[in-house]
């Protein structure tokens, strides 16, 4: 794989920033994702930045294994497949523009639902935040956004955020959940040739600097007022929905 300076500068960044990401700030990764397609091609740069998550995950789950609320992220997996599945088959059959203002505008759409969710299932009498309907919905576009641009970080926020979790409960299982996907993306990513032998290579250069961001996090993430936190991830979603509309 032959990179540019400019290129493998960014690379080094972004492996930074995944590991701040797994352990301090997890929206930030919808940023990474959308940086790295942004100096390599949007098919490759989903082979390239899948094992760097990996490993952004591992030493996640490893610090935070006491934290993950598991009957939240098991009833999403099943539906998370389905959604995996069809971004599989989605994947280099539709232009990255219409799948980009398609997933932002979900996003955005899903913000505001949060936002706004106890004043609407007040007027419907119907709290749909907690229908299997709606955590259904939530984890096939978890998986589908996943496959198509490591871009699910803004779904499971507004997931995670709907169950109440407070932010070590939040980073834990967001941990956990990603883990399990990005490691069930890889054969499906290598067969349609986006991880190499060359991309590992580049990946395993890559895992000082994921280690050093997630000691960060880990710094971090106890100085963030609760409040403070919800406020943040919600609005690195938001930002996140509009570059992908708008970019």
């Amino acid at each position: 794989m032959d990179i540019t300076p400019i290129q493998l500068t960014i690379t080094v960044i972004c492996a930074l920033l995944i590991g701040f990401s797994k352990t301090g700030v997890p929206t930030l990764g919808l940023f990474v994702a959308a940086i790295m397609a942004t100096v390599y091609p949007a098919r490759e740069s989903v082979g390239l930045i899948t094992p760097i998550l990996i490993t952004g995950d591992i030493i996640a789950i490893v610090y935070y294994r006491k934290a993950v609320v598991w009957k939240h992220l098991l009833v999403l997996l099943p539906w998370v497949l389905v959604g995996l599945l069809a971004g599989f088959f989605v994947l280099g059959r539709i232009g990255d523009g219409p799948l980009s203002i398609l997933i932002g505008t979900l996003v955005l759409l899903l913000i505001g639902l949060h936002v706004y969710k106890d004043r609407l299932e007040s007027m419907l009498k119907f709290a749909f935040t907690k229908s299997p309907v709606f955590n259904g919905s939530l984890g096939v576009l978890a998986g589908f956004t996943t496959m198509i641009g490591n871009a699910a970080g803004s779904i499971m926020t507004i997931y995670l955020l709907s169950k109440g979790m407070n932010k070590t409960a939040f980073v834990g299982t967001s941990a956990f959940f990603f883990f399990i996907v990005n490691v069930i993306k890889v054969p499906f990513t290598s067969y349609l040739g986006l991880i190499t032998p060359q991309s590992l290579l580049l990946n395993a250069w890559m895992i000082p600097a994921v280690v050093i961001g997630a000691i960060i996090g880990f710094k971090v993430l106890p100085l963030i007022p609760q409040k403070l936190f919800h406020a943040l991830i919600l609005i690195l979603a938001a930002l996140g929905g509009l570059y992908l509309i708008l970019f």
